[in-house]
């Protein structure tokens, strides 16, 4: 109902702006995605803003649910807004074909908050690969994450959650949904099948993220062929919620999603995990760009400085369920809960004394997991082959089940708008 909301509402600005002929240069025009901010934000910037500079703005607040239907409006040049939150791959196709203006972080009298952005998150935006350009210079980090195994602990042991190989169990026929997201799970699985490659110094982590040759598709996809036949459904979106329904028992899944299921599940007496397997995976992060069409370039530097604010990112971590690209003392005084967390090595996000803080490892893995993870790229050309292997993969087994759940996610959707609008909302993933 909240996006519902939101589009109506960005709709009515727009039609407001365009009817009192509101300056071009005075309007912020945002392209997000789904309930991936706390909303309350959007007006308190407007007051920020005018506090900080002496200037009026208004925001076009517009939402998106999938990065190429962002990065297509942007690349025809039909749309000029001023800021965008793509994921990390889509900012190196973005920084590739020129798409990008720098981001200046100069702010006069107001502090630069985007310098609190964890060093982790730089050194992994300095991975993004786009002809010389540092992603630093042309983005700043919003949330982040890991992909891994969401499990039902009453059918599923911690052990066999830490495996990629427990996707292959028999045991599990028909208890297996899988991410609807080839990149995501291609990458985990290129570096989790060469494990002992990558350990020995054989193999890079950071370079053979970017491998799409034939050889490694078909690695992937000969591994893939051994685990359809557990696989209930591939899902975008819906496969959380039937997790804390136990419709299956385990769900290849983002860290976010991850840890709305794990909350909602316990409110129903459903005990989940999540667990990044220890053959490696990925992480995954979006940011803040402004697109080379943008009209308002000023406001959108101080939008994405504002959102920087160690108060502000707490707020957006409690809203949405993800966790922000700040690090910092504040963030880890806000995120730390000795009652509820043993402790674990956080120490390459906040600082290098933090090596038992305790915090949610779904949230904060400890520093050994994320030694073993990758991230995901642009794959270019070979963009087309990976869809073709991830089609031949699913064949069939996408059909029935894939529908069937998306259409009773529909009539649950529709069902909570009528009746029960105060309830709370799902955590939308952004890929």
């Amino acid at each position: 109902m909240k996006r519902l909301l939101s589009l109506t509402a960005g709709l009515l600005l727009g039609a407001a702006v365009a009817a009192f002929g509101a300056d071009r240069e005075h309007i912020l025009k945002i392209y997000n995605w789904a309930d991936y901010i706390d909303e309350e934000l959007l007006e308190e910037f407007k007051d920020w803003y005018y506090e900080q500079t002496g200037e009026q703005v208004e925001i076009i607040y517009q939402l998106f649910d999938v990065n190429e239907i962002m990065l297509s409006k942007i690349e025809l040049g039909h749309e000029d807004f001023d800021l965008v939150c793509p994921s990390d791959y889509i900012i190196e196709r973005m920084m590739r074909q020129d798409l990008l203006l720098p981001i200046d972080r100069d702010f006069g009298n107001t502090p630069d908050y985007t310098s609190l952005v964890a060093p982790y998150i730089i050194e992994k935006f300095n991975e993004i690969e786009a002809y010389g350009k540092n992603a630093n210079d042309y983005s700043v980090g919003y949330m982040w994450g890991t992909t891994g195994l969401l499990y039902n602990k009453a059918y599923v042991s911690q052990a066999e959650a830490k495996t990629w190989e427990t996707l292959k169990n028999p045991k599990y026929k028909g208890k297996i949904f899988i991410k609807d997201a080839f990149r995501d799970v291609y990458t985990a699985l290129i570096i989790a099948l060469h494990k002992d490659q990558i350990d020995s110094g054989e193999l890079d982590l950071k370079t053979i993220s970017f491998n799409a040759s034939d050889e490694y598709i078909a690695l992937v996809e000969d591994y893939l062929n051994q685990v359809k036949d557990n696989v209930l459904g591939w899902e975008a979106d819906f496969g959380k919620e039937e997790m804390t329904k136990e419709k299956a028992w385990i769900n290849l899944s983002w860290s976010g999603d991850a840890a709305w299921a794990i909350e909602e599940a316990a409110e129903v007496g459903v005990d989940l995990g999540y667990e990044v397997p220890e053959e490696g995976s990925i992480v995954w992060f979006d940011g803040w760009v402004i697109p080379k069409y943008a009209k308002n370039v000023k406001a959108a530097r101080y939008f994405i400085n504002f959102l920087c604010m160690p108060q502000n990112a707490i707020r957006n971590m409690e809203e949405i369920g993800y966790v922000s690209a700040i690090g910092g003392p504040e963030i880890l005084e806000a995120m730390e809960d000795k009652d509820s967390f043993e402790p674990l090595d956080a120490s390459y996000f906040f600082s290098e004394k933090d090596t038992a803080v305790c915090v949610n490892p779904v949230y904060y893995p400890d520093a050994f997991t994320i030694a073993h993870c990758g991230m995901e790229h642009d794959s270019g050309e070979r963009t087309e082959e990976l869809l073709k292997m991830w089609s031949r993969v699913k064949g069939d087994n996408a059909g029935v089940f894939t529908y069937v759940f998306i259409g009773l996610a529909v009539i649950a959707f529709v069902a909570m708008f009528i009746m029960n609008s105060g309830k709370k909302k799902s955590r939308k993933r952004r890929r």
